[in-house]
């Protein structure tokens, strides 16, 4: 039985889909008397279904070779298109953890959008998600992983947009979707360059032919920008990093999967196009560049947002900056289990913070405060998540950072150097939103927030369990390196950065002491780093200006040029035929002598011609 399940990992993708199906006679309405629920209830079934087919298959695929199924789609000409898949204990672990997290945050929205009127639609995208996201997991071609991913776009759009009827939301939805189409364009213009020079889009096939290609550096540099430009604008990254911060206007429990592994797509991508993006170092010092950039950039940028969710966002376009530099030093194992540290202790954040707000109704951290004492668990949940997402050994994000961190020790050491001013900046916003929120006096807005129903209770402490055994199930399956050949020095350095982080953080917005300093930050540097840098500014002043002004220029173009042509010869035959109404008699003679005097003026006019 355990290897029919393993040959028929194929059809994990469908059961999402079957259930996004199954939700559409809820979705409008065309069912009313049962009311919304059972939508959500089958999608939860079908998400359930999918993980445990997922964990078993998981079991039978470790330490076997990986295996590849070909569904033939399209063949016309010399065009050959197929659906290759690749079937491993890699793609499987991605799978588990994609349903996994999913299932959790279905179970989380029961009690967070219990009166909810959008709760079929809700259930019916997020099942779209799940589809998406493990179908290119599967997938093994370069032509359907982006295909993949312009549905995973557009489901974004409508799971962003939920809840339409807010203006807010309608223009997050939008910008974000715009955002990431930006990046999609120039990943397409990648896909079609590439076919003509590799012959195929599977990612096996390319990573062989990048072993001996022998490109021009120009064609190389541009062919590998082109393919990074994608999982950019997926990854949220400097500067197609907007649409992450826009999106937080839909619901927590969405928010919760995109976060984690959603916006983790396009890293996926990413390291697969790592054999192609390596052969232009101009390509690659790009990666490096863009991923520094926002890791930096978007640590800074969290410390000082007074919104809960923007903080974390900010924070996990940071991580995802890890992963860019990792892929583009050749890292590709180090970017792999960063995605999975990541994912899962940023999952256990969102959902403490969720009922933070569902609880509070405020997002404002400037309006929480002091309430630990009432809600312990998730505030134990909340420093485990830190714990788990900073390097702070035993938990997992210490060993990902620790294997990219001594991979770059002895090559790129300023890297190194890049990675511990990232991790302490993390460690000080993440400590900050926790002081913000737990610690303190009470406010208006906190002195009645109770633990939250059993519904979002019960996915948190599933995912604290997990976080805190993550170490014990990776060294379990020998992907956590010997402590005896571990880099002393590096490790010591990341343990460190973590403690300053989190010290500084804890003195300045935990302890309470008459003694406490006061942050003094230069107001500019304030408004500089809490308005993103003015990045949204530098856009409506440079981009969208630029796009206005040329709509405006066209728009005149064509209104009074092309139409007007068009309008005036329009005009021309109107009133020239209305004119010849009245010359007209009805009598032959007239009709010869016009046919006459127009021969003539014609003859006239060659005569003319021949003389000159």
């Amino acid at each position: 039985m355990v290897p029919s399940f393993f040959q028929n990992v194929w059809l994990i993708p469908c059961y999402s889909l079957i259930g996004a199906i199954l939700t559409v006679p809820w979705s409008p309405g065309f069912i009313r008397k049962t009311g919304s629920r059972p939508a959500g209830y089958i999608n939860i079934l079908m998400t359930l279904l999918s993980f445990v087919h997922a964990l078993v298959a998981l079991s039978a695929s470790w330490n076997q070779p990986a295996q590849h199924i070909v569904i033939p789609w399209l063949n016309v000409a010399s065009l050959n298109i197929s659906i290759p898949i690749e079937i491993s204990s890699l793609t499987l672990a991605a799978i588990v953890l994609i349903t996994g997290l999913n299932l959790l945050a279905q179970i989380y929205a029961i009690g967070y959008m219990e009166m909810d009127w959008g709760w079929a639609r809700f259930y019916g995208l997020m099942a779209l998600f799940e589809g998406g996201m493990c179908a290119l997991v599967l997938c093994d071609s370069l032509f359907c992983s982006y295909v993949i991913l312009e549905i995973l776009t557009l489901g974004t759009y409508l799971l962003v947009g939920l809840w339409f009827s807010q203006p807010m939301v309608v223009t997050g939805a939008r910008d974000a979707f715009l955002t990431k189409r930006v990046g999609d364009l120039f990943l397409l213009m990648g896909v079609l360059a590439l076919y003509p020079l590799a012959g195929t889009w599977n990612f096996t096939e390319l990573a062989t032919w990048a072993q001996t290609a022998n490109l021009d550096p120009k064609v190389a540099a541009l062919l590998g920008l082109a393919l990074i430009a994608g999982p950019m604008s997926k990854c949220a990254q400097f500067p197609l990093h907007l649409w992450l911060d826009e999106a937080m206007e839909g619901p927590i429990p969405s928010t919760i999967l995109r976060n984690s592994v959603v916006v983790a797509t396009g890293a996926w991508v990413l390291v697969k196009l790592e054999p192609v993006i390596a052969l232009s170092p101009v390509a690659l010092g790009a990666t490096i560049f863009i991923g520094g950039l926002t890791a930096v950039g978007g640590s800074l940028i969290a410390i000082a947002q007074i919104d809960i969710k923007r903080a974390l966002s900010y924070s996990v376009s940071a991580y995802m900056g890890l992963i860019f530099i990792a892929v583009g030093t050749g890292q590709t194992e180090a970017a792999l289990l960063l995605v999975l540290t990541h994912a899962i202790a940023m999952a256990l954040l969102y959902i403490v913070i969720g009922g933070v707000i569902w609880n509070s109704i405020t997002q404002d951290l400037t309006k929480l405060g002091g309430i630990w004492s009432r809600r312990p668990l998730s505030g134990l949940a909340f420093l485990v998540g830190i714990a788990g997402l900073i390097a702070l050994p035993p938990f997992g994000s210490f060993w990902a950072m620790l294997k990219l961190a001594d991979g770059l020790w002895s090559t790129q050491p300023w890297l190194v150097g890049l990675l511990l001013t990232v991790n302490s900046l993390t460690a000080f916003s993440l400590t900050r939103v926790f002081g913000l929120i737990f610690a303190g006096k009470e406010k208006p807005m906190t002195v009645r927030s109770p633990e939250v129903g059993w519904q979002m209770v019960m996915p948190m402490m599933l995912l604290v369990g997990f976080t805190l055994h993550l170490p014990l199930v990776l060294q379990s399956l020998s992907l956590l390196p010997d402590w005896a050949n571990v880099n002393k020095d590096v490790a010591l350095l990341l343990i460190w950065s973590s403690i300053f982080g989190c010290s500084l953080s804890a003195v300045i917005y935990v302890i309470d002491t008459k003694f406490k300093p006061q942050l003094a930050v230069w107001k500019p540097l304030q408004n500089l780093l809490a308005y993103d840098f003015y990045t949204p500014k530098l856009y409506r002043f440079s981009i969208v200006f630029a796009v206005d002004s040329i709509s405006k220029i066209t728009a005149w173009f064509d209104q009074h040029l092309i139409d007007g042509v068009v309008n005036f010869v329009g005009f021309a035959a109107i009133f020239s035929g209305q004119g010849l109404r009245y010359n007209v008699s009805g009598q032959s003679q007239f009709y010869v002598l016009t046919i006459i005097l127009g021969m003539t003026l014609f003859l006239g006019l060659l005569t003319i011609g021949a003389i000159h």
